[in-house]
């Protein structure tokens, strides 16, 4: 478990974030901000999703996006319906990876990133964030037979991270300031990390502890690959949408706060993290304090005030 100071710091700069979110706003006409008019115009939101990245966004057997993460941005659509006032919202899917995921936000590709993206200060300068929807930290996925047991064990060894990841510059710099002389090479997104680490290619795979997991559920690789070390970054995810749209960001909170205040944060996360999914596997995975925290402070019904 991680240090109370830490947990109270993350989640204050999720705070921040998405009140810096809503600080520079200019109205469109209509009085919707500009990202609000343009899905008014076109009758669509356009959703950013992950291939990889169970059980956030991933895709079923059938190619179709599902996951935690696009049931939130799901939610938001149709709050953004009632905000202009068009119930009957189509959701366009556009698929991201880890290293364009922001750029496709900056470039009007798409209009809410439906990942697994960490929320943090260097990247809350360039996007906003919604409420707190996760908490992760970087650790190591190993072979089970590896006595890799923590990133020192790694000297001189071969670890493989996903291009564009937080786990990515944690790595650098746990390599810089331990010394240890680490090859790190680079995979295009989770998947390809994995598949990197399972064909031999390198001797540890490096992301945030849930989408190791994750991967090993769904590759039904439990006596393969184990989960290792301590904690190497702190990793509070958020739904990523575009800066600067105060309008926007209210949507997203306010849609945040009506499923807290129907009670309905839980239960979805129970959905991916604890029941079977709808592609079978279990991740059995409980909530943790400092997120179920999260979920009471978006509660703002009668009951959580008495």
């Amino acid at each position: 478990m991680r240090p109370l100071t830490a947990i109270s710091s993350g989640l204050l700069l999720a705070a921040c974030l998405l009140a810096s979110g809503a600080s520079a706003q200019t109205g469109g006409s209509e009085g919707l901000s500009p990202t609000l008019l343009a899905i008014k115009n076109a009758h669509a939101v356009r959703l950013g999703y992950r291939e990889s990245s169970p059980p956030f966004s991933f895709l079923d057997p059938s190619g179709r996006p599902i996951g935690y993460s696009l049931e939130l941005c799901e939610a938001i659509v149709e709050e953004i319906g009632v905000e202009v006032d068009d119930p009957n919202l189509r959701i366009d899917y556009v698929k991201v990876t880890s290293d364009d995921r922001i750029d496709a936000v900056l470039q009007n590709k798409i209009d809410l990133e439906c990942g697994s993206t960490t929320a943090n200060s260097e990247r809350g300068k360039r996007v906003a964030f919604s409420p707190l929807m996760f908490v992760a930290g970087t650790k190591l996925m190993v072979p089970k037979a590896s006595s890799v047991q923590q990133l020192a064990d790694l000297k001189g060894k071969t670890i493989v991270v996903t291009k564009g990841t937080t786990n990515e510059q944690a790595i650098q710099a746990a390599d810089k300031k331990l010394s240890l002389g680490l090859n790190i090479v680079v995979g295009a997104d989770h998947e390809q990390s994995y598949q990197m680490l399972a064909d031999g290619k390198a001797d540890a795979f490096a992301t945030d502890d849930i989408l190791l997991s994750g991967l090993i559920v769904r590759h039904k690789s439990q006596d393969k690959f184990r989960v290792t070390g301590d904690f190497l970054s702190y990793d509070p995810y958020g739904i990523m949408f575009r800066k600067g749209e105060p309008q926007l960001a209210a949507v997203v909170e306010r849609t945040f706060r009506k499923l807290g205040s129907n009670h309905d944060l839980v239960p979805l996360y129970n959905k991916w993290f604890i029941a079977r999914m709808p592609t079978g596997e279990k991740m059995n995975v409980p909530i943790s304090l400092q997120l179920e925290e999260a979920f009471k402070a978006m509660d703002d019904s009668a009951s959580a005030n008495n």
